[in-house]
């Protein structure tokens, strides 16, 4: 090892230290040791066999012992201990700029934060705001930190990607020789993850839109097959572009927006018709046929156009040959959302904000949602605040008459199953959505019964969040999910597609079991400022992308009849 390499190797023990609460002079003993060996004029090995390092002001005798260690062996027994005894997602957390050791340790010790993206959910939801050592200017300083951070991974969610997308296409269809450009690929489908940016050009000078996009983004675009090019954003999300000439645009567009397994059925059945679809265009005897729009190759091949969403290659081309494709919801049919936290826990908006949030969105309802008292680390409602809360419902009621308030909670869902709250309190709400926010760890068999214990549970009106996954950040916890909805369906509880592009749980690829078994969804946004309300339109995108009619969700609903539906839960 060279003198940098055992610097570093003391810096991050000084590191280890500090993470496990060590004396500060200890901590400042080994940064000194870093520092004096980096600067050291001679050479380390033979300063070592002389006696010299250890007269070292900075070294020392304890610090020489580790540096012939790491010079004799490559590696010190009391880094190792350090590393073994240091939770790997404590040291994740210190990848984020500015965020150091001890800010970590109140991270990890206070809102048990394991993980980057969970820290990144936790500054969404506002919880670092009031830790001891934190605000308001540390928690942005952390949310930009981890912007940063995020150039690095090969995955990227929706929440990132979509806006971005459309802000590209906005900006580039008034590049000259574009004659069209239209979001494409897992983006365009609406996959909660992805790993590019693809838009689909319509040109006839697919070169001079090149040239234009180099200029833009100041670096070059790399064509690795005719009518593709690729870059990489500033913000380090690959761009994947497809050219084609304005005939073929149509076939161009639904090439690249996929999937593989759906435009392979569209070629098979091009086939049944004496036709080749290839992404260049559709051909017949040999002749390209004009297919500006996506719709010219559907309509050639006796289908709907299929939405995006759909094209998964899970049954949607049969499904439109026997016009079985559902009326899919779409963000105009939402009237109003649940699963929304105000100042009294973890939110940043008081309930009027919130009211008056709902109606500028045009809907009828709300249902506020505030963490139980379990949730101490987001400001969870003991009782007497329960109270005061309800009186202040109870008001805001009276105000808004042309406006339906629910009120009610998110009740953590205990490690036995148990909802928090007596059953007295939880029967004064208007509904109860119970989730799991701790012990992610249980065995599968153990989770499963602790899931199903809640549903039972006459006052559990919906699930929230059912795996408990973070997009990129954390897995979902072991479960069977095929008993659980047997068991909601069954007993008419409604379940969440949690709306957070942090989440977008439940997953899409369930939806069509969950409606199979007769279970209402409700797109909850799980929002924790006015800003999040808008999430609800992600939640209709996984809803969409789960086959979903307006009828198979509750937002759909008029107020009247989601309080009737609310109460079926008790009645039944």
């Amino acid at each position: 090892m060279d003198k940098k390499e055992v610097a570093a190797v003391l810096e991050e023990i000084a590191l280890l230290l500090e993470l496990a609460g060590e004396n500060p002079f200890k901590v400042r003993a080994y940064e000194a040791g870093a520092r004096a060996v980096l600067t050291f004029p001679g050479d380390l090995a033979a300063a070592l066999r002389s006696g010299e390092l250890a007269r070292v002001k900075g070294i020392g005798k304890s610090l020489a012992g580790v540096i012939e260690e790491l010079l004799s062996r490559g590696e010190a027994s009391l880094y190792r201990e350090l590393k073994d005894r240091t939770p790997a997602g404590l040291l994740e957390l210190l990848r984020v700029p500015g965020l150091g050791p001890k800010k970590a340790r109140v991270l990890f010790d206070e809102l048990h934060l394991t993980g980057l993206g969970e820290l990144e959910y936790a500054c969404q939801e506002n919880r670092l705001v009031a830790l001891p050592g934190f605000g308001a200017k540390s928690q942005e300083k952390i949310k930009a930190g981890l912007a940063s951070l995020k150039r690095y991974d090969g995955l990227f969610r929706l929440g990132d990607l979509l806006p971005l997308a459309e802000a590209l296409a906005e900006r580039w269809r008034r590049l000259p020789g574009t004659r069209r450009l239209e979001v494409a690929g897992p983006v365009r489908r609406r996959l909660e993850v992805a790993g590019a940016i693809d838009l689909a050009v319509a040109t006839d000078h697919p070169h001079r839109v090149m040239a234009e996009l180099e200029k833009v983004l100041g670096a070059a675009l790399v064509e690795p097959a005719p009518g593709q090019a690729e870059t990489t954003l500033p913000q380090g999300i690959p761009l994947r572009l497809t050219l084609s000439a304005p005939v073929g645009f149509g076939a161009a567009w639904l090439a690249a927006t996929g999937n593989a397994d759906h435009f392979r059925a569209l070629q098979n059945l091009a086939r049944e018709h004496h036709l080749e679809l290839t992404p260049q265009g559709l051909w017949a005897d040999g002749r390209l046929q004009p297919s500006r729009e996506e719709d010219d190759i559907y309509r050639r091949l006796g289908l709907p156009l299929i939405p995006p969403e759909l094209r998964e290659g899970l049954g949607e081309v049969e499904a439109g040959q026997q016009d079985g494709l559902p009326r899919l919801i779409t963000p105009e049919d939402v009237r109003g959302c649940f699963h929304v936290h105000s100042f009294y826990s973890d939110g940043v908006n008081s309930l009027e904000e919130l009211i008056m949030g709902a109606k500028q969105r045009g809907w009828s309802y709300l249902g506020i949602s505030d963490h139980s008292q379990s949730a101490y680390y987001a400001g969870g409602l003991k009782v007497p605040d329960l109270e005061r809360q309800r009186a202040e419902v109870e008001t805001r009621r009276r105000e808004h008459p042309d406006f339906t308030l629910f009120w009610g909670v998110e009740s953590d869902i205990l490690s036995d199953g148990s909802l928090d709250y007596p059953d007295e309190v939880l029967e004064g709400f208007d509904f109860v959505i119970a989730s799991i926010h701790s012990q992610f760890s249980l065995k599968r068999e153990a989770m499963t019964e602790r899931l199903l214990t809640a549903l039972a549970h006459p006052c559990c009106t919906m699930l929230g969040h059912l795996s408990g996954r973070l997009l990129l950040a954390r897995e979902p916890y072991a479960h069977d999910l095929e008993a659980i909805l047997k068991f909601a369906g069954g007993h008419q509880v409604i379940m969440e597609i949690n709306a957070s592009p942090y989440r977008l749980d439940l997953d899409w690829r369930w939806l069509r079991r969950a409606k199979e078994l007769g279970i209402l969804i409700s797109i909850n946004p799980d929002a924790h400022s006015l800003e999040g309300l808008d999430d609800v339109n992600y939640g209709v995108m996984i809803a969409r992308k789960g086959w979903l009619a307006p009828a198979d969700v509750l937002n759909t609903y008029p107020p009247a009849e989601v309080a009737e539906l609310l109460r079926r839960r008790r009645a039944g």
